[in-house]
């Protein structure tokens, strides 16, 4: 199935990342083709992709955010659990869990955190929760197209990871405050980030091996999701070092 993705960062990390099927371009007339867009057009020419120049109004009727410039592209190769766990090699597996996502924005915000952390890979429920649609590939400005996301039962991919001797941990107001040096964050990870409503569902709570929450000074009572979640993978990844 083909979809649209836009914005020049979205476009371009797919170019560069080469999962998945670009059919054609389409560039906003007038537009001055130059930085990242020169970039683009060069990859499409070695690459062989089509490119077509069109009035700007074509594009906003597919997004307003599009920045001149649209791509035909094929569904999102989704990963799973085992190609996960190989992506780790000689590192200690580090592995994001979300429970039920439910904002793009979100989702795409942890995904371009999680590449920059280093996270071997993500792995989110078969229903109910956020897929890696065009608005959701735009939030992380084109990470998504490097990051492997899997679709799996989440208690079926949490037993797998044990099995594999990663310690899970949950991400969830009500648990233990996590410390600066928490040796919970240290090794083999699979950190669980709960839904913006809901956080952990009861079941994947009790699949945790541990339960930690971010220690907080002001006065609001918790963060958004996609925030908890990423100062968690850098205070795992400044862990891990």
């Amino acid at each position: 199935m083909k979809e649209l993705i836009y914005s020049r960062n979205a476009v371009y990390e797919a170019i560069v990342a080469k999962r998945r099927q670009i059919f054609s371009i389409e560039i906003a007339e007038g537009v001055q083709e130059k930085g990242k867009l020169a970039e683009i057009l060069n990859l499409a020419k070695e690459q062989k992709i089509k490119v077509n120049r069109v009035p700007r109004t074509k594009l906003d009727k597919i997004h307003q955010n599009n920045q001149g410039i649209v791509a035909e592209v094929g569904e999102y190769p989704y990963s799973d659990v085992v190609e996960i766990l190989d992506n780790s090699k000689d590192e200690n597996p580090f592995v994001l869990i979300l429970d039920s996502l439910q904002d793009p924005q979100n989702f795409g915000t942890l995904i371009r955190t999680a590449e920059a952390v280093g996270v071997h890979g993500i792995i989110i429920p078969l229903a109910r929760t956020v897929e890696v649609t065009p608005a959701v590939v735009n939030a992380s400005s084109g990470a998504s197209e490097h990051m492997l996301i899997a679709k799996s039962n989440l208690s079926q991919a949490i037993d797998a990871l044990k099995d594999n001797e990663v310690w899970v941990v949950g991400l969830d107001q009500s648990g233990l405050e996590i410390e600066s040096n928490s040796r919970h964050v240290r090794g083999a990870l699979g950190l669980v980030v709960g839904s913006e409503g809901e956080g952990l569902h009861e079941l994947t709570r009790k699949k945790c091996d541990i339960v930690l929450k971010l220690p907080m000074k002001g006065k609001i009572e918790s963060l958004n999701a996609a925030v908890a979640g990423s100062v968690a993978l850098y205070l795992a990844y400044l862990n891990r070092k």
